[in-house]
């Protein structure tokens, strides 16, 4: 489990100060739920986003156990390294909107004839509770060849799970290669 420390100073002489002691600063918010200004440790939170098995993972600020999902990040624009990430608290019973990753699965048959995957949407929109909420919608591509897209509306319907984003929006298409 992520643990992290609450921080007293939220202004720029004290974020400067935890950044250069290594930590990531974090907004932690939910419906109901009054706002916790936090720092991880960067090198733990990468570890624990990287591994974790659903969208929804636990930390631990002050004693206080929440189960949260990265809603937002910032990064700085030369190194890449992380700035700030917005994480807001999945509570069980409510429903809230969630970015879902969209994967691609199979081999597309446009891919043998000089095409490429593009992946217009790399995250679809949802709305749900979080016991109903999938940890990434797949997307079959084997037929699909240069030219061909897929779109919000050719996915499988989700029990229990409202796609926010418009059905005529674009996920995945099979361009030409240059």
């Amino acid at each position: 489990m992520l643990e992290g420390i609450v921080r007293e100073s939220i202004g720029k002489k004290g974020t400067k100060a935890l950044r250069r002691d290594g930590y990531l600063i974090a907004n932690i918010y939910g419906k109901g739920f009054e706002n916790i200004n936090a720092a991880f440790k960067v090198n733990e939170y990468i570890r624990t986003v990287r591994n974790k098995e659903t969208l929804a993972f636990p930390v631990s600020i002050a004693g206080q156990e929440l189960n949260v999902v990265v809603q937002s990040y910032e990064s700085q624009a030369v190194t890449g390294n992380l700035l700030h990430v917005d994480l807001m608290v999945a509570q069980a019973g409510v429903v809230a909107t969630y970015n879902v990753p969209v994967v691609a699965i199979g081999e597309a048959i446009g891919l043998k004839n000089k095409g490429l995957v593009h992946m217009a949407k790399p995250r679809l929109t949802v709305k749900c509770t979080p016991e109903n909420l999938p940890n990434n919608i797949e997307i079959d591509v084997t037929d699909m060849d240069t030219g061909a897209s897929k779109l919000v509306r050719d996915i499988a319907e989700i029990p229990n799970v409202t796609v926010v984003d418009s059905d005529r929006v674009a996920l995945i298409s099979i361009i030409k290669a240059k």
